[in-house]
């Protein structure tokens, strides 16, 4: 778990993970201004505090490593912030641990309805539309949704991926996924609900536009490396 002053939702998103699927919840926290760290650990969750804000996809970095050198063979990531629905962990580590993908999302977006009634912003559903359209078409995948922060991987990816060297921002996600379609990684995704409250992380319209790009430069990055134009360490392999 990513953490970011998420005091308010932690306890929720932790309750509905059922009982017996993990063998343990990492949560590193942020520089959080509010009490999400005392309360994490009163849960019972193995706390890892950043002295400095390092940025969402740094915030990743840490809680990879950390599953790593635990031994972890399956590495679930989800917003503590409850708008994932985190009952579903025990049938995505099922799915992965019977090898029918090596990664595996959750999708919000089945219906543009269902996403808009569920609160997601007309101006993100139609930039994430658009953003999962023109990465399936780039990728030759064909995802329900690209933008997820409900994310498992096999432990084989998070060794093989150079996820160190990806941006300490948001777009760490999207790196990591046109790095795991470089490497040939299968990639699948499941229905989740759509949730947005005002307690939920979320970014605003300027840096949502910030990350389209960045997310457009990404794809632009990787196929000059496809070609032997400009070579990126991003797909090179770890060691």
């Amino acid at each position: 778990m990513p953490a970011y002053n998420a005091a308010t939702t932690v306890e929720r998103t932790v309750r509905d993970i059922p009982a017996g699927v993990v063998d343990e919840i990492i949560l590193v926290d942020d520089r959080s201004r509010d009490e999400t760290v005392a309360i994490a650990r009163r849960l019972g969750l193995s706390v890892i505090e950043h002295e400095v804000n390092r940025g969402y996809g740094g915030n990743q970095k840490t809680c990879y490593r950390a599953a790593l050198d635990r031994g972890a063979t399956i590495v679930i990531m989800i917003h503590p912030d409850y708008q994932y629905d985190s009952s579903l962990v025990g049938v995505m580590a099922d799915l992965l641990d019977r090898r029918h993908c090596d990664i595996l999302l959750g999708n919000r977006i089945r219906t543009r309805r269902e996403a808009l009634d569920g609160g997601m912003p007309l101006y993100k559903y139609l930039a994430n539309r658009l953003l999962t359209l023109v990465e399936n078409l780039w990728l030759g995948q064909n995802l329900g949704e690209w933008h997820s922060g409900l994310r498992a991987y096999r432990r084989e990816v998070l060794e093989t991926i150079p996820w160190e060297r990806n941006s300490d921002d948001f777009v760490f996600d999207t790196q990591f996924l046109v790095q795991a379609v470089h490497f040939g990684f299968r990639i699948g995704d499941i229905p989740v609900p759509v949730r947005y409250m005002k307690e939920a992380s979320s970014i605003n319209f300027q840096r949502s536009v910030q990350y389209g790009l960045a997310t457009l430069s990404t794809l632009a990055q990787w196929t000059l490396h496809r070609m032997g134009v400009r070579r990126s360490a991003s797909y090179l392999p770890r060691d």
